[in-house]
């Protein structure tokens, strides 16, 4: 089995720190990613459209340039890049005309489509392939005392057919929590929308998703929140500069990619240009945590 990476666009840009902390923890894992050649954007977004198969083709070209460069399987970091990915292979395979008129479209490439590559988050991959026993016996620096509330947003979980882990009550960031001697704690808020795309026409929804989710969080007694989606990443953390002027009483919480956090666990150090991508400083609770 050959295992392919795909970084999607926000991961080479606003999520940098996503991505390098990603690498690094790979490597003391003895799982390095192997960055896929010719990527382009996944799409962003699945359409919901039952006659809109052009808007799968940016998927379909990156799967079958996947299969073409042999990999079996395509892991990737953002769930944006996992669902759209993955619910555009569905919709292409599952329906025989879908296929042929795919292929039919693509007729300047070297192969036709098959759907050989699966797809696969990584959260799937630390927990099923490589294992949060063998990562537990890694850990250099334990997340102790650190209250952990994992956001898994939209599209980990929906729809139920490709759920990373159960669509209405998922774990698997909890456990990774644990698993990195934190503790992760569940919140109501955690599995609803943090507005999407909205941050940019209806600024004013985004706002008032951040107030839900950081309160809800922070009412559990969460203290920071992780989570796997550039987007929800970017509306959680930079909307808060916003929320903190519309809501009075609201009061910031740091959010970090799993990854990050990840890696401090496995004895890296923080990274301090990661500091500039986070609108709400995380140091001074790293410090407070002994993890700085």
């Amino acid at each position: 089995m050959k295992l392919g990476y795909f970084p999607g666009c926000t991961l080479k840009t606003n999520a940098k720190h996503f991505e390098d902390s990603a690498m690094q923890v790979m490597d003391i894992l003895g799982f390095p990613l192997e960055e896929m050649e010719n990527w382009v954007c996944c799409g962003t977004v699945f359409s919901m459209s039952t006659d809109d198969l052009m808007l799968q083709l940016a998927s379909i070209r990156n799967l079958l340039r996947a299969e073409e460069q042999g990999y079996t399987e395509l892991v990737t970091l953002c769930s944006m890049c996992y669902n759209t990915l993955k619910r555009a292979k569905e919709f292409v395979l599952n329906d025989e005309e879908n296929l042929r008129k795919v292929n039919d479209f693509m007729y300047k490439e070297d192969t036709s489509f098959k759907g050989g590559t699966e797809v696969t988050h990584l959260l799937n991959i630390l927990k099923d392939r490589i294992g949060f026993k063998q990562i537990s016996s890694k850990i250099k620096k334990p997340l102790k005392d650190l209250k952990i509330g994992a956001y898994y947003g939209c599209l980990l979980v929906r729809p139920k057919e490709l759920a990373i882990d159960d669509f209405e009550d998922p774990s698997i960031m909890e456990e990774l929590v644990n698993t990195l001697g934190g503790e992760g704690i569940p919140f109501p808020y955690r599995l609803e929308c943090c507005g999407a795309y909205q941050t940019i026409t209806e600024k004013d929804v985004t706002i008032k998703r951040t107030y839900e989710i950081i309160n809800s969080a922070r009412e559990a007694g969460c203290e920071a929140l992780i989570t796997s989606c550039p987007l929800c990443a970017f509306n959680l953390d930079q909307r808060q500069k916003e929320t903190s002027q519309e809501f009075l009483e609201f009061t910031t919480m740091p959010v970090f990619y799993f990854t990050e956090l990840m890696a401090i666990a496995l004895g890296e150090q923080w990274n301090k240009e990661w500091k500039k991508l986070h609108y709400i400083n995380p140091e001074p609770l790293l410090q407070e945590k002994g993890l700085k």
